[in-house]
């Protein structure tokens, strides 16, 4: 690999990775030299698939590792000690699915009507896991609300007898969330599919200058004293924020009073982090919101694009307001193209970009990866992209705005094309990294060492809207 990052010791790689984290560090502006341990099989069971997940997984990670190094070297003038165990990567990006409550139960991840349906000629997939979501899919159909084994019958029967782009236009049109299956040659020939293709990986804007972020501590984790505001839901946002948090950052994660987040999340989405409610509907929030910029080096933000800009909180009105602010923005579909101003989840970005297809067991009814990958991977490539632009603003004094989504998450994955042997995924507990997180749960610790210290959560126990909204350093 160029430049002397990698040292791979997992038996059997074959160079992918090496390939796509050059890749990744070039979108991110990293071009300095130094060392990335990893250690492992370079394609644990537990990630099995006809596509490179397992790849691309400990490739993200890996990037947010180097990532945090250079910005150590920024910050003090020494590149630490990296190393990445492989068998951890396959864990952490299963992070939700192998979280357990005090009585060792794991915790729901889909309501009962997010799933694929048939349709007239082809397949849907809807996402209903929020009240709100919910409602509006039975409304696009007309079928009135009730217990979900009521409602599910009369809304099968809607969506079969209609071919499945008119549900996902009609259930779009309602305010509810909803995509057909499409093949990854139909997706790459559409206006959305191009749009997406047509963006890096990791894109990076200039957004203005400030002074220089100050040295850190000698020894001190590569993030120390940088303060995240997090204004970001569900896996992929959370997960880049609390990485963010087990390398030092101070993360205040933000939510809705009124738009409270679902109980697996309540806790896998506040881990390593602050966590407070802030009506920013009021012009009290506004203010607090604005406040906290004022104090922040970094705001990450998960919401549809657009949606913010009515609090101030766009990139271009954070540089305007709060000058040498990192921006980073996530999310579903892109900024550009048709799909640009959609919300969106992983499980309906597989769908829609061929993903579903591309790993369905017998050519009848699409599939899905062995996790969240595009989730978990864009959530570290989110860590990795604010990590390197803190660097670039420790060195230069230039801010950045970043934007990354997990459709082009899923085109980096696709990219990679398919392999032939896999079989499916094999059982893997993850019990070898898992921690108590406090109050009886367990989950799977941050994956990495520096110095050959292992990264741990700031934060324990989680609890979920009960902080000041105030950074605590």
């Amino acid at each position: 690999m160029a430049g002397g990052w990698w040292v791979a010791v997992a038996a059997g790689d074959d160079g992918r990775v090496d390939d796509l984290l050059d890749g990744v560090l070039a979108d991110l502006g990293i071009a300095a030299a130094g060392e990335l341990e990893v250690t492992g099989d370079p394609r644990p069971a537990a990630l099995a698939a006809p596509l490179a997940v397992a790849d691309c997984a400990v490739a993200s990670v890996a990037a947010c590792l180097v990532a945090a190094a250079d910005l150590a070297l920024a910050r003090t003038g020494r590149w630490p000690a990296v190393a990445l165990d492989t068998g951890h990567v396959a864990a952490a990006v299963r992070g939700e699915a192998l979280l357990r409550d005090p009585a060792g139960r794991a915790v729901a991840g889909f309501a009962a009507l997010s799933r694929l349906w048939p349709a007239a000629d082809g397949w849907v997939r809807t996402h209903a896991n929020y009240p709100w979501h919910r409602e509006a899919l039975l409304a696009a159909f007309g079928v009135p609300d009730g217990p979900d084994t009521e409602v599910a019958g009369p809304l099968a029967e809607a969506i079969a007898g209609r071919p499945a782009r008119h549900v996902e236009r009609r259930v779009d049109e309602s305010g509810g969330l909803a995509v057909a299956a499409r093949t990854e040659a139909e997706w790459r020939a559409g206006d959305t599919g191009r749009a997406v293709a047509a963006t890096p990986l990791v894109t990076g804007e200039p957004l203005g200058t400030a002074a220089p972020l100050g040295r850190a501590a000698a020894g001190a984790l590569p993030a120390s004293r940088l303060r995240i505001l997090d204004l970001t839901r569900v896996i992929a946002g959370p997960v880049g924020t609390r990485m963010l948090g087990a390398l030092g950052a101070d993360v205040l994660r933000v939510d809705h009073p009124h738009r409270p987040e679902l109980p697996l999340h309540t806790v896998d989405g506040v881990v390593g982090k602050a966590s407070a409610v802030v009506d920013a509907g009021t012009e009290d929030g506004r203010r607090t919101l604005h406040a906290l910029l004022d104090e922040a080096d970094v705001l990450v933000t998960g919401y549809r694009p657009g949606a913010l800009r009515r609090l101030g909180l766009d990139p271009d009105q954070v540089a305007e307001r709060h000058p040498g602010t990192v921006v980073v923005t996530l999310s579903a579909w892109g900024t550009t193209g048709p799909w640009g101003g959609r919300r969106g989840f992983d499980s309906l970005v597989q769908i829609a970009t061929g993903i579903g297809w591309a790993t369905s067991r017998d050519g009848a009814r699409p599939g899905a990866l062995p996790c969240q990958l595009l989730d978990h991977a864009t959530g570290y490539l989110v860590a990795a992209g604010a990590l390197a632009a803190l660097a670039r603003r420790a060195r230069t004094g230039e801010t950045t705005h970043v934007r990354l989504s997990l459709a082009r998450t899923a085109q980096w994955l696709l990219d990679q094309g398919t392999r032939a042997g896999d079989g499916p995924p094999g059982a893997d507990d993850g019990d070898a990294y898992r921690v108590p997180l406090g109050d009886g749960w367990t989950g799977i610790a941050p994956p990495g060492r520096l110095d050959g210290r292992p990264l741990t959560w700031p934060h324990l126990p989680p609890r979920y809207g009960q902080a000041r909204p105030a950074f605590a350093t």
